[in-house]
């Protein structure tokens, strides 16, 4: 392993985008991405997220103290048999590397919602994750013509590409050209 220099940024640190809030002034952003890139059929895959003991530990203790969490020999003793992230680290390490790689240069506009989330595996220190995400679907919002709905999978592998964990829903993007397409 090599040793980065201080203030080196590793692959799922975070970007320095100074970029505000949304408000008339900055309406008119270019964005890498518009609802247009997202292309059903489209597969993309991107992050390579190592899974650390320490950040296992430190999320749990935040967000999800369960002991199989927490501490190594109750996990040996759960059903994974080791130490295992919280189901939501990994759901937060897939949002980072979706960050990271589209939705920070995107016109994104949020979501609506998830409609399947499924942990299929465990993940646990020493494991390193990546994300497919899949376009399934995309069509304009109807009742806000200037906004696209893109309808997607995403799915985290692990090191050995299995996958650890699948998402379905939604996300709200800006239309590069708005009136091009009904």
């Amino acid at each position: 392993m090599t040793e980065r220099g201080a203030g080196a940024r590793l692959p799922w640190a975070p970007r320095s985008h100074p970029r505000p809030a949304m408000s008339d002034a900055t309406a008119e952003k270019v964005f890498k991405h518009y609802w247009e890139d997202f292309v059903p059929g489209s597969v993309r895959e991107f992050g390579a997220m190592p899974v650390t003991r320490e950040a296992v530990i430190d999320f749990a203790r935040q967000f999800d103290p369960q002991a199989f969490h927490l501490d190594d020999a109750a996990a040996e003793a759960s059903l994974f048999g080791r130490l295992s992230a919280s189901g939501w680290h990994t759901c937060a390490m897939a949002m980072r590397m979706m960050c990271d790689d589209y939705l920070l240069d995107s016109a994104s506009l949020g979501s609506p919602g998830l409609e399947n989330l499924k942990w299929l595996k465990p993940v646990g220190p020493g494991d390193t994750l990546s994300v497919r995400l899949t376009v399934l679907a995309a069509r304009p919002m109807a009742s806000r013509p200037a906004v696209g709905l893109v309808q997607s999978r995403w799915e985290v592998l692990n090191q050995h590409r299995e996958p650890v964990l699948t998402m379905d829903g939604w996300g709200m993007f800006r239309r590069r050209h708005p009136a091009a397409a009904a």
